[in-house]
């Protein structure tokens, strides 16, 4: 009996550990916006909430508030593609300027990685920040950015630098699961 019950043991520990990414995926939700055209995984307990004047959506976590991801949407210079607007690096440089820390803000955003990927034929700028606000607070802040139909799609998660490590697989599952269509 003993020997049943360590080979079904063994059976479930290695089918858990050869299939990961199930497990990580089991914890998130779907969103889709089919009017605009993109979609992604959000973290269940994850609440949708409505914000006047900014992103198209915005989600956060229930408990921790400041634990968020959001989609901006703008249009693309002159029907610029996503390489056209600059290197990964370069795109980054002005979205940390222009949008994490504005002039003025009392914010500041360090670019720390830049990279691409390709899903589906479309390029994808992936971000990483380490963003200090007035009051001193550390964030750490990763952000795909994509252009379909002429527009800039801008796909941003937020979570505490004190969260970051406990946070990190899952929000960069969240990141890399930000589609545009």
């Amino acid at each position: 009996m003993w020997k049943r019950i360590a080979l079904i043991l063994l059976l479930v520990l290695s089918f858990s550990l050869s299939n990961s990414d199930v497990a990580a995926a089991a914890g998130l939700k779907s969103f889709v916006d089919s009017a605009d055209g993109y979609q992604f995984l959000y973290p269940n307990g994850w609440l949708q909430v409505k914000v006047a004047n900014g992103p198209d959506v915005v989600f956060h976590d229930l408990i921790e508030v400041s634990e968020n991801v959001s989609v901006v949407i703008s249009a693309a210079p002159e029907g610029k593609t996503l390489a056209e607007l600059g290197t990964p690096t370069e795109v980054g440089y002005r979205l940390g300027k222009a949008a994490l820390a504005p002039p003025d803000s009392g914010r500041t955003a360090e670019l720390v990685n830049a990279g691409q990927k390709e899903v589906d034929g479309k390029i994808y700028y992936l971000l990483e920040y380490a963003v200090k606000l007035p009051n001193q607070q550390e964030r750490h802040n990763i952000a795909s950015v994509a252009v379909s139909r002429g527009k800039v799609f801008t796909f941003n998660a937020s979570v505490p630098e004190k969260r970051w490590q406990k946070l990190q697989r899952m929000i960069d599952e969240v990141v890399s699961s930000f589609t545009v269509y």
